[in-house]
């Protein structure tokens, strides 16, 4: 009876009154737990009471027994509904690359789901360690070259890489080798999307461009870029657009005391603040309406808020258009980051992160020489610095930011063609929108004031490549067309200028090198003056020019055109 009623009272409080997946490894644990401190219980009242009437190993192999019970029953009901499994016969079957825990899960929820949108009938792995694994049904029965032989022997029409830190290289390979066999190829997110969520069946998606071309395996250092953002007030410019709304999704995973979006563009913080909140009221004044071309402006909202840490993002970023407005680069890019520099040495911010472009290594187009003057900027108030860290970090394209060559061409083919390409020769470096961002807040935790930091963004990728790629996978034929590079335009992009040394950092995918500083009394009063040269040839030199040294001006006058002024 004793034995009955310890069951019964301890199996309450570790088992009976939760509700568990049959046969799960959280349920055999609470199993466990019940058997050992029920025969524990019996064996001591048994000594106190009984003065070992009964003999000890009757209470312990009572418990074994009882646990014996309780797990070989509900393992053999766990094993009778999978055994029982409703598979439709249109149900598709689907190949699992990965067996380690993103696999594991992925086919436990595959198994489990009454709606299952695939069926896992092998599973592969290149590790020689996990070569005798076996999961639920599956065993590892080959590597990555075996998976043509795999699909003709079990007629799978998919292939899922259960491998959330696959980089491109590895997709691009597992493309070519489903292409050939024939089925489709599908992935999971991102280990920085899937956070520390266990992988379901929704997490299950096609490969996508981004995929191929610009996904990394990155290790963020989780506690050094707590240590400057949690329970900090940190201010994000540009917070309306792809790169400061994805910085403001990141930042606010590390419990900002406060996190404040500033943009121009009022529909902009609507989006970030939904995407962020779920709800859009727009009620908060940390979303704050504002130009960095006015600093009047910019000191009443850092008055206002006195952010601690700041990142940079807003900037005009297409070439072409910059080309035929310098101008507004000016206003924005140059005259704009001086301003928040300016308002942010004067409130005492304690880290400032502008955000650079490759296109400011070797410049040779308004945005470039735009950017890497504002590079320079960054490097003198870092100089001049007592208390705050300025620096500034430099990438390439990103993928799914606005104006990305792959919406655009997306675009192109669903219209119906034809893609359109400057130059077959042309190479680009991609890094998706998340992981670019991740660097980007681990590159604010490790730089040091005046550096800019490098991102790595792997190998560049010919971009008529890709054109082909998405030519291919259209319903119709589309025709790809060769429209010659435009002014500003290079064959190549480069991330480290000449010049410049490249230097390693505690991170393996970010680098540090150098920028010379600049005179901003200099800058203001060349950019601020009537001028015969042309305006993208001031800039050029101001990019360009040693420190202190002064500017030369032609006399021929500029055009309009030259001038970023209507004709």
């Amino acid at each position: 009876m004793i034995a009955i009623m310890c069951q019964l009272v301890i199996g309450w409080v570790t088992l009976y009154r939760f509700t568990w997946r049959v046969g799960s490894f959280e349920e055999i644990v609470s199993v466990t737990i019940t058997a050992v401190l029920s025969g524990g219980v019996v064996v001591i009242v048994d000594i106190l009471a009984f003065r070992s009437s009964v003999p000890a190993s009757s209470a312990i192999g009572g418990a074994a027994f009882a646990f014996v019970l309780m797990a070989g029953s509900r393992a053999f009901i766990r094993f009778v509904r999978d055994s029982r499994l409703n598979l439709s016969k249109e149900t598709p079957k689907a190949i699992i690359f990965g067996a380690g825990d993103a696999g594991q899960q992925l086919i436990d929820s595959l198994v489990a789901s009454d709606n299952r949108p695939f069926w896992p009938v092998a599973l592969l792995d290149d590790d020689p360690e996990k070569s005798t694994l076996q999961i639920r049904h599956l065993k590892v029965t080959g590597t990555r070259a075996d998976i043509a032989d795999t699909v003709k022997l079990t007629n799978a029409s998919t292939l899922i890489v259960a491998i959330p830190s696959a980089d491109s290289a590895l997709l691009t390979e597992m493309s070519e080798l489903t292409d050939a066999a024939k089925v489709e190829l599908r992935v999971l997110p991102t280990v920085s999307q899937l956070l520390e969520k266990e992988v379901s069946v929704a997490d299950i998606q096609p490969a996508s461009e981004a995929d191929l071309l610009g996904r990394r395996a990155i290790d963020t250092e989780i506690d050094s870029i707590a240590r400057y953002l949690t329970g900090r007030r940190v201010l994000v410019t540009g917070a309306g657009g792809s790169i400061g709304s994805e910085l403001c999704r990141q930042i606010h995973r590390f419990g900002p005391s406060q996190l404040v979006m500033l943009d121009r563009d009022e529909s902009g913080l609507h989006q970030v603040q939904l995407s962020i909140e779920g709800r859009a009221m727009l009620e908060t004044r940390n979303l704050v309406v504002c130009d960095i071309r006015d600093i009047e402006a910019l000191d009443a909202v850092f008055g206002e808020h006195q952010p601690e840490v700041v990142f940079h993002a807003a900037a005009l970023k297409h070439l072409p258009l910059l080309e035929m407005w310098p101008a507004e680069a000016v206003k924005t890019n140059v005259m704009g980051t001086l301003n928040m520099l300016t308002v942010a040495r004067k409130h005492g911010v304690a880290t400032f992160v502008n955000i650079s472009t490759d296109k400011a290594a070797n410049p040779s187009s308004v945005l470039g020489f735009s950017k890497r003057i504002a590079e320079r900027i960054t490097a003198t108030f870092a100089a001049e610095a007592e208390r705050t860290t300025f620096l500034s970090v430099r990438f390439g394209n990103v993928l799914g930011s606005r104006g990305s060559v792959l919406l655009a061409f997306r675009s192109q083919v669903e219209a119906g063609g034809p893609i359109t390409v400057t130059d077959p020769r042309v190479t680009r470096y991609f890094m998706t929108i998340e992981e670019a961002v991740q660097l980007v807040v681990q590159a604010g935790a490790i730089g040091d004031s005046g550096d800019v930091l490098i991102l790595d963004m792997g190998d560049p990728v010919k971009i008529d490549d890709v054109a082909h790629r998405f030519a291919k996978s259209a319903s119709r034929p589309i025709e790809i067309v060769y429209t010659g590079l435009r002014p500003g335009e290079k064959i190549h992009e480069e991330l480290i200028g000449d010049g410049e040394m490249s230097r390693e950092t505690p991170h393996r995918l970010i680098n540090t090198t150098s920028v010379p500083k600049i005179s901003t009394e200099q800058l203001v009063d060349a950019l601020g003056s009537e001028h015969p040269d042309g305006l993208k040839i001031i800039l050029e030199r101001l990019a360009s020019m040693p420190m202190d040294s002064g500017l030369e001006f032609r006399q021929a006058p500029a055009s309009a055109d030259e001038q970023g002024l209507p004709a």
